[in-house]
């Protein structure tokens, strides 16, 4: 008779608490809090590992936490890197037990869930007790509820394009940007039935936490979309896509992408890669980025009395877009080939440069003071900057509208996301740009500056904006 190992029993305790998409909402609003919280304050990367390890055991991912694959996809390592000489996945592991046990130590008594990390382990231990003296719904008001406080670090030594429209505090939260939420790295068959549910979580949960109530939007591009007859529908992203074209050194093409060809020249690959982009295309993955903008995004659509449908970028046919629908993609062209298709409706583009191997922002139409290209250089967790795109545009051929929201890296798109779902700030900038909410209907482009502080944005500008031809009146 064979034993049960411990890692056998942690995995059976996890099927165990995460058997009902309900079940898998509180534990992901209990993981946000976590994170949000003053243990984890202050380092994103830690955080980032937390969130990865414990998504990654909720679905099921068991053999992907261990530390090389975790070096290669959440820290952007060489699948033939050595991890003794590289340590970054056992010191974030040692530096995330300290602060778990930071927070247990302070949080534990009304905490309904408790992660551990096992020493010599990835594999989180998550233990639930139910509460039956706190109502969830209804929280006592001595419960703990942590906001995300403003992450402070020195002036970037990069020099930032001159700032012409507004800036944010990317770290700030408002009422239509709070969100207890986050499921990175799920099959997308099990996340698009999850998120529905989380994001209907969040909501009860934000309007019942917060004083604040969310508003039904009155401006673009929210107007253009709920004010339509047709359903709106939004794509996430898919990021091993962008890690394949890493590895590779290729590009994936919008209709190699449309035809499922996700391995660019498999038969010039060495076998470890070859094996490996095989590994994590397994089942569609969103990321974490993309659930918390799709909740601030649903949270907007409730308040109009509208529905957000929500999609895989990898479940997506050419013919689905051939609508009047509108539609919301999240990630540039290198992590959702589908954004390419709107390319040439636009005055900053998404460009892949080979010889830094990174995806900058060109200018094709540059304006007094304006770049002709936008080069990151803050790449994986470094310091420096990076931009992001806001566009909103017609589908070609079609009456639909499609917003795009897309930065050089993750931290770009959850930039843009913040402040598209912030409805006062986006006003504001959209007033200033020549966009009165209550004009007609206009195309537009807005191009952030993130500065990045250990892969952490410190603060975000809005440096251009451009009203596109092609405008209709409404």
């Amino acid at each position: 008779m064979q034993l049960a190992t411990p890692t056998d029993t942690r995995k059976a305790e996890i099927a165990r608490i995460v058997q009902t998409e309900h079940d898998i909402a509180l534990l992901q609003l209990h993981l946000q809090e976590l994170i949000d919280g003053a243990a984890f304050k202050g380092s994103h990367r830690s955080g980032q590992f937390l969130r990865y390890v414990v998504e990654q055991a909720i679905a099921g991912h068991f053999d992907s936490l261990k530390e090389r694959l975790i070096g290669v996809e959440l820290f952007g390592r060489s699948p033939s890197y050595d991890t003794g000489d590289d340590a970054i996945v056992r010191v974030t592991a040692s530096d995330v037990r300290r602060r778990l046990l930071q927070h247990y130590g302070k949080y534990g008594a009304t905490s309904e869930f408790r992660i551990i990390l096992t020493l010599g382990s990835y594999i989180p231990e998550i233990i639930r007790s139910p509460l039956t003296k706190l109502d969830l719904h209804e929280p006592d008001a001595g419960q703990h509820h942590e906001s995300k406080a403003a992450r402070q670090g020195p002036p970037t030594v990069h020099p930032a394009p001159q700032n012409l429209i507004s800036s944010f505090d990317p770290t700030q939260e408002s009422p239509t940007s709070r969100s207890r939420s986050g499921i990175p790295w799920l099959r997308l068959g099990f996340v698009l039935t999850a998120l529905n549910l989380i994001v209907g979580v969040a909501m009860f949960w934000t309007a019942h936490a917060s004083k604040s109530e969310t508003v039904p939007a009155a401006a673009l591009p929210w107007s253009a979309f709920f004010s339509s007859p047709n359903a709106t529908h939004l794509i996430t992203s898919d990021p091993n896509i962008a890690e394949i074209q890493g590895f590779t050194g290729d590009q994936i093409s919008v209709s190699d992408y449309a035809n499922h060809n996700y391995i660019p020249e498999p038969n010039t690959l060495t076998p470890e890669i070859n094996r490996f982009c095989r590994v994590i295309l397994r089942g569609d993955k969103a990321a974490a980025v993309d659930t918390v903008i799709a909740v601030n995004i649903g949270q907007i659509a409730q308040a109009s009395s509208r529905k957000i449908k929500v999609h895989a970028a990898r479940d997506i046919q050419l013919s689905d877009l051939k609508t009047d629908d509108n539609f919301i993609f999240l990630g540039s062209p290198r992590s959702d080939p589908w954004s390419a298709l709107f390319s040439d409706e636009l005055d900053f583009r998404f460009v892949f440069d080979k010889d830094s191997r990174q995806e900058i922002i060109r200018n094709v139409h540059p304006r007094q003071h304006e770049l002709t290209s936008y080069i990151p250089t803050a790449p994986g967790w470094a310091t420096g900057q990076s931009f992001a795109l806001i566009a909103f545009v017609k589908n070609p051929d079609q009456n639909g509208h499609v917003l795009l929201l897309a930065g050089e890296n993750r931290e770009g798109t959850e930039a843009a996301g913040r402040l598209v779902t912030d409805l006062a700030r986006l006003s504001d900038v959209l007033q200033k740009c020549g966009v009165p909410p209550s004009g007609p209907l206009r195309q537009f482009e807005l191009l952030l500056h993130l500065n990045m502080m250990a892969g952490s944005p410190n603060n975000v500008d809005v440096v251009a904006c451009h009203i596109l031809s092609g405008t209709s009146a409404h």
